[in-house]
């Protein structure tokens, strides 16, 4: 019964976000056990409080595309239109591009830039900044999704899903994405 419930919320998820989740099936498949522990890690991801969405998914991209999962790295840049991030503002990460970035894409990029190149003195400094703009709260959800986010393409090479990406899809258009 988990199965099939389980089964068609993929289904749907991949309907709606054109995303193939198949590798999360795998897991409940092999251990539903596992399964259940993995799900915690969405809830991580997906937490934010006190944090603009454009700073929030400015981290969230970064830290995916560290990863080099493509399919991963459309779906963010799908999920942040759908939750009303600027097309200018994905563009501007996605090209690695600070100068055009709005003020808070800018403060998301470089913090998650600064904690996955272990910059501890940029890291430091900017964690300064997003206490100062955004209070604990707002850094707790940037910590949370620069983590988490990296977890899921790791998961999906580790089980043979991992897919490195050159472009992704933004406001209808193909994007090539900055390394």
């Amino acid at each position: 019964m988990l199965g099939w419930l389980l089964k068609r919320r993929l289904a749907s998820f991949q309907k709606e976000f054109n995303y193939d989740p198949r590798y999360v099936l795998d897991i409940f498949e092999a251990s539903p056990r596992a399964f259940f522990r993995f799900s915690w890690m969405s809830g991580l991801a997906a937490h934010r409080e006190e944090v603009s969405e454009e700073a929030w998914y400015a981290a969230k991209l970064v830290a995916t595309l560290a990863e080099d999962c493509g399919p991963c790295a459309q779906l963010v840049v799908t999920m942040a239109e759908r939750d009303g991030v600027g097309p200018a503002s994905l563009c501007s990460v996605l090209a690695g591009n600070e100068a055009a970035m709005p003020p808070d894409t800018a403060l998301g990029f470089k913090f998650a830039e600064a904690v996955l190149r272990r910059d501890i003195a940029a890291a430091d400094r900017l964690r300064a900044e997003v206490i100062s703009r955004c209070g604990s709260k707002g850094l707790v959800s940037l910590a949370l999704t620069i983590a988490a986010s990296r977890v899921f393409p790791a998961v999906k090479y580790a089980l043979g899903y991992g897919h490195a990406g050159t472009h992704v899809n933004l406001a209808g258009s193909d994007m090539a994405i900055h390394r």
